[in-house]
């Protein structure tokens, strides 16, 4: 569905991006994230065919952005970061003109379909300039789900959204993400988390992971065990990089699930077990680690 191909984009001696490549597949919602100037919006805005890249290319269902800019744009329903919306129209005008821009058939039942998905109505006919931030950011998803495209590009969309609005949103991308293609840019983890299965990360113009939610966190599994009398790391070296994290108590770095193996041992050596678990990172501590910057 979407091809990003070795994308570079440089701003005289800055590069923004250097050699960005990854597949999103139809259905599939993932989400792109980074710390801020990593390169997301950059990424994103050349996806949409908003900007154009140094060198690289972007291709949609086998199509080159660049070559093909008209068609591929039908197809893509963006959302940027921060919502440009014509403050001097109605919330109505505004979806109206989006949708004559975008040459949607029956537009009036169109519009009535994603003010009722994004639940607008009751501001329909007011000022977009009288709105609160989270109704603004409400229209303009409106307008990017307008159309009925196959794709959608996100940047932050609750951004100023209450927590009960965030959550009929996610539910929302969710639901969308059925039968289309999404990819979700935004800073709040949880989000990530309940509505992807799969991220791409970037980091100074990077890709530094790219894979399934489960598969990042489970990167750094370890086992956490406690005993009931004074041991030291090296009495369980044998199972892997072992590090103290309380009394008595201890952190095995490990790919494999070793607690059968363990309880045996310790039963072995006639020391008693008081805690035994599996830990993973969640994924805002996984981020952190893969984009933190040292000093």
């Amino acid at each position: 569905m979407i091809e990003v191909v070795k994308l570079e984009k440089h701003y005289g001696e800055v590069k923004a991006l250097k050699g960005v490549s990854f597949n999103v597949e139809k259905g599939e919602i993932v989400g792109f994230l980074g710390p801020n100037g990593a390169g997301k919006t950059t990424t994103m805005q050349i996806i949409t065919g908003f900007l154009s890249p140094t060198s690289g290319e972007v291709k949609v269902d086998g199509e080159n952005v660049s070559v093909d800019n008209m068609n591929v744009k039908r197809k893509i329903g963006y959302l940027p970061e921060n919502n440009p919306i014509y403050n001097d129209l109605s919330v109505y005008d505004y979806l109206k003109f989006f949708a004559d821009l975008k040459k949607v058939g029956n537009s009036k039942e169109e519009i009535k379909k994603v003010v009722s998905l994004t639940k607008i109505e009751d501001v329909l006919n007011r000022k977009i300039d009288t709105l609160s931030k989270g109704y603004k950011q409400r229209v303009g998803l409106a307008q990017a789900i307008l159309g009925d495209p196959e794709i959608l590009i996100l940047d932050e969309p609750t951004t100023g959204l209450d927590p009960n609005q965030i959550v009929e949103i996610r539910n929302l991308i969710k639901e969308l993400g059925k039968e289309k293609t999404v990819i979700l840019s935004t800073h709040i983890m949880q989000e990530v988390e309940q509505t992807c299965e799969r991220v791409i990360i970037i980091n100074k113009g990077e890709i530094v992971a790219d894979d399934k939610i489960e598969n990042l966190q489970g990167k750094n599994r370890r086992v956490v065990v406690e005993v009931d009398r004074d041991v030291n790391e090296k009495f369980f070296e044998r199972f892997g990089v072992v590090k103290t994290v309380g009394t008595n108590r201890f952190e095995i770095k490990t790919d494999d699930d070793i607690r059968k193996e363990l309880s045996r041992y310790c039963f072995d050596n006639g020391i008693l077990i008081l805690e035994l678990k599996v830990e993973f990172d969640d994924l805002e501590t996984t981020f952190r680690k893969l984009t933190m910057v040292e000093g």
